[in-house]
Parts: structure tokens; C-alpha cells; sequence
């Protein structure tokens, strides 16, 4: 009875018009930016925060979330269009669009990318609204010392899956850390890091961090390159609708990168990145022609096309239950909940069902209006993929400067961004990856305030994070991501030792 009156509830919610102008709102601009390479959902949710302070948290909330997974819809175009991934998550759609695209089968590509993500989609809302009401409730019984121990577990996985260095991600993370202890101490009352500059007195705002690391940066970096804009497929796409075939190759695929996604996207740090490249392996080890991939199986795109977009759903699992975000898109959002007043976790449903119920139902809703738009308009994305990078990327600058000055009417906050911008121009030139850095920052406090109030309840003891269980196995797992981050590095240190000696 409970699950009818929160699905009756939850589309009482997303139905109202001006959360369904916002929803439609979200995943327009969500496509739109997965189609546009190189800017991604976390730079365009962080650029358009600050338009949010006068929208009311529900719609904020749905229209950010519309802009993630209608991002992993867009991605797909670039993808199968042009060979050149829209999101990080659609580079495993490239290894076969592309080269149904090059056979003269653009269209099927493009509609099984669409129908396999509006399914996998759908399922996994389907599945968030199962296990989120279980595992927040038993989320109840956790206390400062589980808080603090899962917190760690999220940014350590989170830095344990990076692509690039782990010794350069656990630098970005501590240095996240430390950027989150500047201003007032909430215990203490005391000022830290601020030297005496009263614009650091509240600390380092969310909003000019991240979009002077993802959209400065992304301007910044492409500035430098001399490119006009994109190749693109110039013949008439036709045929978007799969055949009976299609069907037949793709239904397994599209339910196994359902399953896959969705698992990977409650993993902190694992995001959808890894679940397609292991729903494109899956696939290729499963079929009985393996040799078909990578050069046109439909296979190879609908599966991770559906990874992809149910490891969004999932994504929202431990941020709606456990307040406690999965990858940097989920940190960014955690900002938008907390700008508004709003603490995502398991009193969620119980303060705020609205927000809750209102976004888990507005994603059905989102997926719908995202199959309407994408295949229709597949040729008005070909024409913006033809926009020059010389006129976009003003734009984008532009539009970074209005929203960090218009938070505060500050200077200070342009000024910050600027300076955020050229860090992250300068860790993505020298290899650092940003991720790490944003999850950090936006956990800080909350982490320091779960390890202070757990000594305060131990008076001072550490064993309070070893003696109750789900801490314990938190740290325990921590302890083990850290000693088996560094095992590759010293057994590659040893054969670079017998090589040199040999």
C-alpha cells in the first residue's frame, strides 16, 4: 500500500506544469550538451546553479538531474555520427556506432542508442524506487562513526578507479580536503586558511570551484587547440527505427547493460564509464560471432548505451538514502541540495517526500520526453555539432562570469572561478584529474563534522570507528583499496629494479 501512495504521491509531484517545463527544460539542455563534445554534465549543472537560487528546490532538483541522463542520451550522436565521444560514458559507443555509420546504418545505430537507453532508463527508476524506501530506513540506524567510514570508503573508490595516477588523485583529494577547511570552523568558531580576506570568511563557494575547473578549464584548454569544428556525417540518416533483427541481436544486451549499469552506479567512484567498457566486453564474450565487434555489431551499442544510462538511476541510490554521492555529477548536485537548505540522506523521504518522490517519478517522465526529442530531432543535432568551437567557447566564458558574479554580486566569486579555472588548465595539462577533487571538497565538512562528533560521543576515543560493525568494515575496506592502490605500482617498481639489473 505504502509503494502505491508514494508512486500516486511522486506523480502527483512531477506532473504539476512547472515541474514538467523544468524536467523538459533539464534533458533538452542535458542532450544538448552530450551532443556538444568536451563540456559535460557537471560543467553545465555547476554553470547553471546559480540560475537555480530562484527556482524552488523540486524543480531544481529534477530540471539538474534531466541534464544529467539526457546527457548520456546526447552523447550517443558524436558518438555514432562522428567518432568523437560526446560524454566519457559513450567512448565504448564509438568502437561499433561509428562503423554502422560507415556501413549506411546511422539510423539503426541512432535508434537502438535511443530505445536501449529510454528501457535501461526506465528500469532503473524502476529500481531506485525498490530499494531506495529499504535502504534508507535501515540508513536510520547509522551514526557519525558509519557516516564517517563510508564517506572515506567513497572518496578512496572513487580515487582507487581513476583512469589516471592514483599517487596524483590522492593529491587532488587532499588538496580538496583542505580547500573545504577554509573559512569558519563550525566547532570552534575559529577562522582557518582564510588570511585574513573577509570573502573567505564562509568559505570557498561550490559553484565558482567547479566552473572554473570544468568550464574555465574546458575553454581554456581548447582555446589553445586550433580547431573550426567537427567533421560531420553529411547523408540523410533514414531508417531510425531497428529491425526485427536489431531487436533479436540487442534485447540481451540491452537487459544485461541494464543490470550492469545500475550495480556500477551505486558503487562509489565506479560510475558509468567502467560499466560500458564491461558491457562491451560482456557482450564480445558472449556472443558467438565476437569477431563482429568493432566492426558494426549493434551489440556493441546497445549495450552500453543502456549501461550507461541506467548507471544514472543507480547514482541516485546512495545520494537520495545515504546523502553520500557516487561520482563528481552527484558532488555538484549534493552543492544544489545544500544550497537549497535541503540534506539529501535517510531522513530525505521523511523531511522532504516532495523532493524525493517528486524526482524519483520525474525521471520516468524525463526518459519519455527524451525519446520523443532524440529521434526526431537527430537532424537539428547534426546541425549544432557544425557550430564552430571559436563561437561556442565565448559563450560558454561569458555565461561562467554572469553566474559566478550573480551568487553574491561578488568579485571575489569571479575571481575565484578564474583562479579554479587555471587549476584545473593546469591538472588536466599535467595529468591530475578533477574528480577526485570535487568529491573531496564537497565532503569535507561533512566528513570533519562525522569524525568530531564521534569523538565527542567516545570522548576522545578512536576505538568508537573500530568497535561498532558497519564502521569497522567501512575502515576495513578503506585500509584495503589503499594497500591494493599502491600493490601495481610496487611490482612494477620490481621489474623496473630486474630489468635494469639484468
Amino acid at each position: 500500500m505504502d509503494i502505491i501512495s508514494n508512486i500516486s504521491y511522486g506523480f502527483s509531484v512531477a506532473l504539476t506544469p512547472m515541474n514538467i517545463v523544468y524536467c523538459l527544460v533539464g534533458v533538452f539542455i542535458g542532450t544538448l550538451i552530450g551532443v556538444l563534445p568536451g563540456i559535460g554534465p557537471v560543467g553545465a549543472i555547476s554553470m547553471l546553479l546559480p540560475v537555480t537560487f530562484y527556482i524552488p528546490p523540486v524543480s531544481t532538483i529534477i530540471m539538474l538531474a534531466g541534464i544529467f541522463y539526457g546527457a548520456q542520451y546526447g552523447g550517443s550522436t558524436t558518438s555514432i555520427l562522428v567518432n568523437i565521444p560526446g560524454e566519457a560514458t559513450t567512448v565504448a559507443t564509438c568502437l561499433d556506432g561509428y562503423q554502422m555509420t560507415k556501413q549506411g546504418r546511422a539510423g539503426p545505430a541512432l535508434g537502438i542508442a535511443a530505445f536501449g537507453s529510454f528501457i535501461a532508463g526506465t528500469l532503473s527508476v524502476l529500481g531506485l524506487t525498490l530499494l531506495a524506501p529499504p535502504l534508507a530506513e535501515y540508513a536510520l540506524k547509522f551514526g557519525p562513526p558509519e557516516y564517517f567510514s563510508l564517506m572515506t570508503v567513497g572518496i578512496l573508490m572513487l580515487i582507487y578507479l581513476v583512469s589516471g595516477s592514483i599517487p596524483k588523485a590522492i593529491t587532488v583529494a587532499l588538496f580538496g580536503i583542505i580547500l573545504a577547511s577554509v573559512g569558519t570552523d563550525y566547532t570552534s568558531g575559529r577562522q582557518r586558511f582564510t588570511f585574513g580576506i573577509l570573502e573567505l570568511n564562509e568559505g570557498i563557494g561550490v559553484v565558482p570551484l567547479v566552473m572554473g575547473l570544468y568550464g574555465i578549464s574546458e575553454v581554456l584548454i581548447n582555446v589553445e587547440q586550433s580547431v573550426g569544428g567537427l567533421d560531420v556525417f553529411k547523408e540523410r540518416i533514414k531508417g531510425l527505427l531497428p529491425t526485427r533483427q536489431d531487436w533479436k541481436d540487442s534485447k540481451w544486451p540491452i537487459a544485461r547493460g541494464t543490470l550492469i549499469g545500475f550495480f556500477f552506479g551505486i558503487i562509489p567512484g565506479a560510475g558509468s564509464i567502467i560499466s560500458t567498457f564491461i558491457s562491451y566486453g560482456t557482450e564480445k564474450r558472449l556472443s558467438k560471432h565476437p569477431e563482429k565487434f568493432g566492426k558494426g555489431a549493434i551489440e556493441g551499442v546497445a549495450g552500453p548505451e543502456s549501461a550507461n544510462n541506467a548507471g544514472v538511476a543507480g547514482a541516485f541510490v546512495p545520494l537520495l538514502t545515504l546523502g553520500i554521492p557516487s561520482n563528481a555529477v552527484m558532488a555538484v548536485l549534493l552543492g544544489a541540495f545544500l544550497i537549497h537548505g535541503v540534506q539529501p540522506g535517510p531522513l530525505l523521504m521523511r523531511n522532504h517526500p516532495d523532493i524525493f518522490w517528486g524526482v524519483v517519478f520525474s525521471m520516468y517522465m524525463g526518459n519519455v520526453m527524451l525519446l520523443v526529442l532524440n529521434l526526431p530531432l537527430i537532424g537539428m543535432w547534426v546541425q549544432v555539432l557544425k557550430i564552430p568551437y571559436r563561437v561556442l567557447f565565448p559563450l560558454i566564458l561569458l555565461f561562467c562570469v554572469i553566474g559566478a558574479y550573480s551568487i553574491n554580486y561578488s568579485a571575489a566569486d569571479v575571481l575565484i572561478m578564474i583562479i579554479f579555472g587555471v587549476v584545473g588548465y593546469l591538472m588536466r595539462k599535467f595529468g591530475y584529474e578533477a574528480a577526485p577533487l570535487v568529491l573531496a571538497y564537497v565532503l569535507g565538512p561533512m566528513l570533519e563534522l562525522a569524525f568530531k562528533q564521534s569523538l565527542i560521543m567516545s570522548n576522545g576515543s578512536f576505538a568508537i570507528f573500530f568497535t561498532r560493525p558497519i564502521s569497522a568494515v567501512g575502515l576495513l575496506l578503506a585500509i584495503l583499496l589503499i594497500i591494493s592502490s599502491f600493490v601495481p605500482m610496487i611490482r612494477q617498481k620490481r621489474v623496473e629494479i630486474r630489468s635494469a639489473e639484468e
